[in-house]
């Protein structure tokens, strides 16, 4: 992205967040989800990392929070109230790592596995639940409770001490000893259980649902009748001081809160390194159904508060801490097309393809849009930002678009009137557009079919119910996007898991190369067989080619054979000539050469023509299993010394090897009067 246009998604993406913040932070009200602003404010912070003179001073990730309600009172705190910047991975979070090591001018001590402090068994970070509730600030004077307060915009917040006074978890007096005056900060929230019981009563009462607890604990404790506030049965965890009592780390200030009657969370933890983080978060991740909270991530804190006071505050966030977040079941991302997709009955599926966005714990490009109705529903335009969403195993949908962000550089979307397989035209069937030609789809998927076979690419794994579940999902349109496949478009997929997708990526990726003989025979060109892919193999040069050749010069080579050219082709006639000849002038066929190039596939360079060997101008055709080799591995020995290997078994075959269990081709041999051999004879003859 360049800096002018980096500037311009700033923009665009500063008065969103701004809009949704003050909505979710001063009036308690939500039209995203949490994880769909996170991912907002995760993107306008990652640009002004990329481009930090493009940072200004009203952006929000310089700011927490919003302006405090007018009903109550204001309250500015000793110190500032900070938020946390937000991390999605174990990559953002070694990234996060870096930057504090880079602003400290040294290593945090170890921080990784194996370093000095690791060894001598000091915790290097403090990790804790991060409950999706409201932050407060506790004053005590003598140890009573005098103020209780919100963040606010962080430096001045509201007076809510009335309300806190109801919420039971919130010690009206200390457990001696404690200091004379004494300021905590942590988080008011809703159980589960209470959200589910309130709900129930909103819906009794013929009232519109509360859409999750935060809203709901924010709303009770802004309530000016502290009544309806102690009726919502709130709770609270406190988990920092602000007074100085000495407190040499986060983990010793968690003791000291317990020590003095404040509740605390027992399932926070410290950790000797980044690994131990990684652990501590990814047991929350399966854990946090269990808990009676909703949890959307942790909260890693350098332990040391030495280290954590001298990193400072960058935005709105402490350097030394970090919202670590569980994957999200919504994200925002941007479509950067729309392909449409030919299914198996012939049914046209357009399909998004999106920048990459980690929804659900995997990474998804791709998310179909069902019909051209869903796409006027959603009032989508490519280029547009959108929301995408992701629960347990259902497909990635599209729910949202956010017009907001629109630059005037989207275009509109339209269905095509011709087939983008066959080029038939497009019907009308309810919602569905389907090719006209009732063999469309068929043909589609058993090209598909053919393309990854054992002649042809050789993808094993990738069978027929593989490919179509690609397709019926719009995973695929043709071929080319086989080799574009992200693990996580197939793990999203109903009964694959993570583990099964990265086994089809990588068996793919491996795959990528091919002779050309394999290639010429996986595009599928109507009467080139295996054996012909290979004779036409050898009628074509590439002097110039290393290593491998570009797609491209191959089709340019085909491309320039005329018929004339291809008849003269050893067993090329004229109806293969005409089929070859065709096949290369189609544009739908040219396009797809290209998408295959730019996806990466490419073709081994053909050996230089052998000279003439002991088995030149000499046929074979192989039946039954050989013990010593494989068949594709007798072809290539037979080959190499100048000799061709043939399917089918005719007068002009000069042996047939018979292997084990040899089959119909041996009788057929017989009955010719061709000379059959054995495999020791075969061998003797390559020697």
């Amino acid at each position: 992205m360049s800096r002018s246009e980096a500037r311009e998604r700033i923009a665009h993406l500063k008065k969103v967040i701004n809009h949704h913040r003050y909505l979710y932070a001063v009036l308690d009200k939500s039209e995203i989800s949490d994880s769909a602003l996170d991912s907002l404010k995760k993107e306008l912070f990652d640009l002004e990392a990329q481009f930090p003179d493009l940072v200004t001073p009203d952006s929000p990730t310089q700011r927490v929070a919003g302006k405090p309600l007018k009903e109550f009172v204001k309250v500015r705190h000793g110190e500032r109230m900070t938020s946390f910047n937000d991390a999605f991975s174990e990559e953002d979070m070694r990234d996060w790592l870096e930057r504090l090591e880079n602003y400290l001018g040294h290593p945090v001590a170890g921080a990784r596995a194996g370093g000095a402090a690791a060894h001598r068994g000091e915790a290097l970070f403090y990790c804790e639940l991060k409950i999706d509730g409201l932050a407060i600030e506790l004053e005590y004077e003598d140890g009573i409770f005098v103020r209780g307060s919100t963040r606010g915009d962080g430096l001045i917040g509201e007076d809510v001490t009335q309300n806190l006074r109801t919420v039971e978890a919130i010690p009206l007096s200390l457990e001696k000893p404690f200091p004379k005056r004494l300021v905590v900060r942590g988080e008011v929230f809703l159980t589960k259980k209470e959200f589910a019981k309130i709900n129930k009563q909103q819906e009794k009462n013929g009232v519109k649902p509360y859409a999750n607890p935060r809203n709901v604990a924010a709303g009770s404790i802004r309530q000016l009748d502290p009544k309806i506030t102690a009726s919502r049965r709130l709770d609270s965890f406190q988990y920092d001081i602000v007074t100085d009592l000495g407190q040499k780390t986060h983990e010793e200030e968690h003791a000291l809160l317990k020590k003095m009657g404040l509740k605390t969370n027992p399932n926070n933890r410290p950790a000797k390194n980044i690994e131990e983080v990684f652990a501590f978060r990814d047991h929350w991740a399966k854990a946090r159904e269990k808990l009676d909270y909703e949890i959307d991530g942790v909260v890693i804190i350098a332990n040391e508060n030495a280290v954590f006071d001298r990193a400072g505050i960058i935005g709105k966030a402490p350097r030394a801490a970090i919202a670590y977040k569980f994957s999200p079941r919504e994200a925002t991302t941007v479509v950067e097309s729309i392909k449409v997709q030919v299914g198996r009955t012939g049914a046209l599926t357009p399909v998004a393809v999106m920048r990459p966005v980690n929804v659900g714990g995997v990474t998804i490009t791709h998310a179909s849009l069902h019909n051209a109705d869903e796409i006027e529903r959603l009032g989508l335009k490519i280029g547009d930002t959108v929301i995408v969403s992701r629960a347990g195993d259902v497909i990635p949908q599209i729910t949202k678009v956010l017009p907001e962000l629109r630059t005037g550089r989207e275009k509109a979307f339209k269905m095509p009137t011709r087939c983008p397989v066959d080029g038939s035209k497009v019907v009308r069937d309810g919602v569905i557009a389907r090719c006209s030609s009732p063999t469309c789809g068929a043909k589609h998927r058993e090209s598909l079919y053919h393309f990854v076979s054992r002649g042809a690419f050789n993808l094993d794994g990738l069978g027929p119910k593989m490919i179509d579940k690609f397709l019926d999902e719009g995973l695929i349109s043709d071929a080319a996007d086989i080799f574009t496949l992200k693990a996580g478009d197939i793990a999203a997929l109903e009964r694959f898991g993570e583990k099964s997708a990265q086994n089809v990526v990588e068996e793919v990726a491996a795959k990528k190369r091919v002779t050309l003989p394999r290639f010429l025979y996986a595009l599928g060109i109507l009467h080139v067989g295996e054996e012909t892919g290979i004779t036409l193999a050898k009628s074509v040069d590439f002097p110039h080619a290393r290593g491998h050749v570009a797609i491209k010069d191959i089709a340019k080579v085909f491309e320039k054979l005329s018929l004339e050219d291809l008849q003269k082709v050893p067993d090329i006639g004229p109806k293969v000539a005409q089929s070859i000849y065709d096949w290369f002038r189609e544009e739908r066929n040219r396009k797809f050469l290209e998408r295959l190039e730019k996806a990466g596939v490419e073709v081994e360079a053909p050996a230089p023509r052998a000279a003439a060997g002991k088995l030149t101008g000499k046929t074979f055709v192989l039946t039954g299993s050989l013990a010593s080799m494989s068949r594709d591995e007798a072809k290539e020995k037979i080959r190499a010394q100048g000799g061709d290997a043939s399917e089918s078994v005719s007068k002009k075959t000069d042996y047939v090897v018979a292997g084990a269990e040899p089959g119909s081709k041996y009788e057929k041999a017989k009955k010719l009067g061709v000379h059959t051999i054995d495999e020791k004879e075969f061998l003797a003859l390559l020697r």
